[in-house]
């Protein structure tokens, strides 16, 4: 059996790892953080939920890293969200900050797991933790394309009607402004969406899913989405400790595919006991493609800037 632990014991955390111990595939789950009593009232709140669910798993809160030793998984969910009046360079600077000392801190306890991280900005925050880890690239994940896709998919159905299980979507790229959909890779009951939404239709979808974080945060005024950031987050974990090699969007480190290199990007990839096992090539549309390529443009932009707060 696996150890999983989740740094950051907020509503993303907690119930990260929740979902975690809820499919029953490891020993413990560790949950972390610095608040004194959250991590311990939580880990007790739902390990007295274990008998009502069914699962064995326990869960140990902490406020002490050497509880997290020899991890299999880790997710880092720790950073500040941002606030009004905080540039995105001020959060860049304060989370970059934060998941350096929580890199360092597993990394004490922990020889070689597999990070997943979902701290924004996510794709710098995911080149800083392989930067500081010095970990193999391929253990080293950031989260945020099986949720855009996850929204996207929620779009779909809405819009044309139909049960959540006949849509398959897709989106690489950033998360964020970069992201790119994949409709020629979209269905609904096996048809194609090209076949079934027009352009103009198809268009407004993919500004909904871009925006559907930005559209939670305003409707409930403190906090930001959680429920389905956190299944995404358990689903790498899950296909990562039974060895699945489930195909997901993630943003992983891209070494020539999609004719694309030296960056973290969201593409489909093989998540199995090793982390990234295999980075998966579709053939996507021209346009689709060089979005892709714009997308890691940015996102190197956006490293440079990581390098520039790091060099001061």
């Amino acid at each position: 059996m696996k150890k999983v632990t989740v740094v950051g014991a907020g509503k993303y955390g907690s119930m990260t790892a929740l979902r975690v111990a809820e499919y029953n595939l490891a020993n413990e789950v560790v949950m972390t953080d610095i608040v004194e009593g959250l991590p311990q009232g939580l880990a007790l709140d739902i390990n007295q939920s274990r008998f009502v669910e069914k699962f064995d798993t326990k869960i140990l809160g902490t406020n002490d890293y050497a509880d997290t030793a020899d991890s299999d998984v880790v997710v880092i969910t720790a950073g500040l969200p941002r606030k009004p009046g905080m540039s995105r360079m001020d959060l860049l600077e304060v989370n970059a900050g934060i998941v350096t000392d929580v890199t360092k801190n597993i990394l004490k306890h922990s020889e070689n797991p597999i990070i997943i991280v979902v701290t924004n900005p996510l794709d710098q925050m995911t080149t800083l933790t392989a930067e500081v880890s010095k970990l193999s690239k391929s253990r080293v994940i950031g989260q945020a394309g099986i949720l855009d896709s996850s929204r996207f998919a929620y779009f779909i159905s809405e819009k044309l009607n139909v049960k959540m299980s006949e849509v398959h979507a897709l989106t690489l790229g950033s998360h964020g402004e970069t992201m790119v959909p994949v409709p020629s890779l979209c269905t609904v009951s096996g048809e194609p969406l090209m076949d079934i939404l027009s352009k103009d239709d198809i268009n407004e979808l993919v500004t909904k899913t871009s925006e559907g974080g930005a559209e939670i945060v305003g409707l409930l005024k403190t906090g930001s989405a959680y429920f389905a950031p956190a299944s995404s987050a358990a689903t790498m974990v899950k296909s990562i400790i039974s060895d699945s090699n489930e195909v997901f969007p993630v943003c992983a480190w891209l070494q020539g595919e999609y004719g694309i290199n030296d960056v973290y990007l969201g593409v489909p990839a093989k998540l199995g006991q090793d982390g990234v096992t295999e980075i998966v090539e579709h053939d996507l549309t021209e346009t689709e493609l060089n979005a892709l390529k714009e997308a890691s443009d940015a996102v190197k932009d956006k490293v440079s800037e990581l390098n520039s707060i790091n060099n001061q």
